[in-house]
């Protein structure tokens, strides 16, 4: 799996799309308010991971390889 987070982006306006739609029934609304705060819910998960994933990655830009074998893997791997 290769999600990226563009692709968080369109999924959450996909479901913005949905939030919208004309006709819905009270039921189906209800529906699709609790898979909003679903999807919100893990987005935000993401996007502190991407958060700390950016902080780590400056930490080294800004201080050198001096804490690289401190931080973990960032993107799977680990350059040496």
């Amino acid at each position: 799996m290769k999600n990226k987070l563009s692709d968080l982006n369109n999924h959450l306006f996909a479901q913005l799309e949905r939030l919208g739609e004309e006709g819905l029934t009270s039921e189906q609304i209800q529906d699709e308010v609790k898979r909003s705060e679903a999807i919100t819910d893990v987005a935000d998960q993401i996007i502190r991971n991407a958060d700390l994933q950016l902080k780590a990655v400056t930490v080294l830009a800004n201080h050198g390889d001096r804490f690289k074998p401190m931080l973990p893997m960032i993107g799977g791997t680990t350059e040496q």
